[in-house]
């Protein structure tokens, strides 16, 4: 299966699946696309010419000449070499669905699962053909600007097919990461799910409203973190000592405020004060308007990736 030109099947065509194809489509493949919502095609078509158009590569027309809607999961994935999932986050629709596709699909085909949370060891339990090419291929939000994709294998899942599904994405100008454990969330969740709890435990103590938790961030360190992420920039603060000197000098002090961090449970209470703290930081704003000026600055930040060779 080589990665100049394959056939891609998208299951699932809302948001998440839209930015798929796109991605897809972008990258000079052929998709292949079922979904069993009325109106789904028309949908799908008009969201990836937005996505193409949000994503300045240009016009779409030429794109969707290689975009196909089948009538049927099963002849979606029939001539598949790779198949992305983007079904309901419901275990047991996902269990069926996938099940349905390892049925259906070749046996030499790469099945991805855009799950946000569960393992793949899930997901596979009702596949009977073979469960193990069935991986997480999680993407983040918004799917069709943001490189990073987690990979997640089972157990059963050999090294080629973890192999080839790196690959694939890195032919479409994703950036994979390889997740080595089953955990729920992945990675990218869980690191932020972390960030959530103390963010929340602040505000539920009163210690600074949500609009300086979002500024603190924003105009701090997720300024850093966007360039190199937090373990690398954490070592350029050791300067010539790098993560030793860091951890020797500043490891200590760390340790008391991580042991001093809070667990929260959403409660009515806190959770008033997280939705009218978030509306009094937006009042006034247009979450569309929000929503299009955070694209066009993610574009921006991601061609300066390119330019300085953090992207392909």
């Amino acid at each position: 299966m080589s990665t100049q030109s394959i056939n891609l099947a998208i299951i699932g065509t809302g948001v998440i699946g839209a930015a798929w194809a796109t991605g897809f489509l972008t990258a000079g493949h052929r998709v292949t696309a079922f979904d069993p919502a009325e109106g789904a095609e028309e949908r799908l078509r008009e969201q990836v010419t937005n996505c193409v158009e949000d994503a300045g590569s240009g016009s779409a027309a030429s794109l969707l000449d290689n975009l196909t809607f089948a009538p049927s999961l099963a002849e979606a994935v029939a001539g598949a070499d790779f198949v992305q999932e983007n079904g309901p986050e419901r275990l047991e629709v996902k269990q069926s669905m996938l099940a349905e596709i390892d049925a259906a699909a070749p046996e030499s085909a790469i099945i991805a699962s855009s799950t946000s949370g569960f393992s793949p060891s899930q997901l596979n339990a009702q596949a009977r053909k073979a469960p193990g090419r069935i991986v997480v291929g999680h993407p983040f939000n918004p799917a069709h600007l943001v490189p990073l994709v987690e990979v997640v294998p089972s157990a059963d899942t050999s090294a080629a097919v973890v192999d080839r599904a790196l690959e694939v994405y890195r032919a479409i100008g994703k950036k994979p990461i390889l997740v080595r454990a089953e955990l729920p969330g992945h990675v990218a969740n869980r690191l932020q799910a972390a960030m959530w709890q103390e963010a929340y435990s602040l505000v539920e103590r009163g210690v600074v409203t949500v609009s300086d938790i979002d500024t603190a961030i924003s105009y701090g360190p997720g300024l850093r973190w966007a360039i190199l992420g937090p373990l690398a920039q954490q070592s350029l603060s050791g300067g010539a000592g790098g993560m030793r000197h860091v951890l020797d000098h500043l490891g200590p002090p760390q340790e008391v405020w991580m042991r001093d961090l809070r667990q929260v449970h959403l409660g009515e209470d806190l959770k008033e004060k997280l939705i009218s703290g978030v509306d009094e930081e937006l009042r006034g704003r247009d979450p569309a308007v929000l929503a299009k000026q955070r694209d066009d600055m993610l574009l921006e930040l991601i061609a300066l990736k390119r330019k300085y060779g953090e992207l392909p």
